[in-house]
């Protein structure tokens, strides 16, 4: 990828803190290949198409994290009838499982000084009396890019000087990815449809002589879908984080020389 300038490289590459630049987590990340990102392109058989429905879908992920962040920490929002089946069964998912959200810790920037990048966690959160990382992805799975994203996160609030920085009130000791999604399902085959950034989505799992023809699906009402997971052991994610983190660099070290990064 080429850039017109080292402006347009740090602004689309990374933030600034406290005046230093510093590349982002995410961005570091899109060195590794993501297949199911692949999947979706192929799909869409077109390059604008695809860009259209995935700009259109991170617009509607950011609006689920907004209200969901608001509504954890007791904040007043109002719940858009779009999102609605997903806040609400969050909602009960949340109090069933006693998730706490640290409202001081809600999009909060860390930087890794020692390992030099920087990225936003989506919260700090308490479960099951174990305090750490909480990543809030609206996708209908879980991605392995996940892991090594919040492990850098880890990495990073372990650090002397994010302690200090940040006054964590205990030590980071593990990481979730709470997955927020809705659907709705055919009454008649349990088929699923997905309707997000414009693109109506089918799944099933059934043989397909089981499963409604393309027009006959009886789609039900939304309902949310929630799903949390530990993932406790994060030693291999930061090695394997570091690592891409090597690759980016080498990919971009011309204008990372010329921006003073390496």
């Amino acid at each position: 990828m080429w850039f017109k300038d080292t402006s347009e490289f740090m602004a689309e590459m990374g933030h600034n803190r406290d005046g230093v630049w510093f590349p982002r987590v995410t961005k570091i990340l899109d060195v590794k290949s993501k297949p199911g990102l692949d999947a979706f392109f192929r799909e869409m058989g077109n390059y604008e198409s695809a860009e259209e429905v995935k700009n259109k879908s991170a617009e509607e992920g950011s609006l689920v994290h907004e209200v969901v962040q608001k509504v954890a920490v007791g904040t007043p929002v109002d719940i858009p009838e779009s999102i609605r089946p997903a806040v609400e069964t969050f909602q009960v998912f949340s109090e069933k499982r006693g998730i706490q959200l640290h409202p001081d810790y809600i999009e909060r920037p860390v930087t890794s000084l020692k390992n030099k990048y920087t990225g936003t966690v989506d919260a700090l959160a308490e479960i099951d009396g174990k305090f750490g990382v909480l990543d809030i992805k609206t996708s209908t799975g879980f991605f392995r890019e996940y892991n090594l994203q919040t492990a850098a996160y880890v990495l990073a609030l372990q650090e002397y000087e994010s302690k200090q920085l940040l006054s964590l009130p205990r030590e980071i000791e593990t990481r979730w990815i709470l997955r927020i999604n809705q659907h709705r399902v055919c009454l008649k085959c349990r088929a699923t449809l997905r309707e997000k950034g414009g693109r109506s989505k089918v799944r099933s799992n059934r043989i397909p002589k089981n499963v409604c023809a393309e027009d006959a699906h009886d789609w039900g009402e939304s309902e949310g879908d929630v799903e949390l997971r530990e993932f406790p052991y994060y030693y291999g994610d930061i090695k394997a984080f570091l690592a891409a983190k090597t690759l980016w660099e080498w990919e971009h070290s011309w204008w990372l020389r010329q921006v003073g990064y390496l």
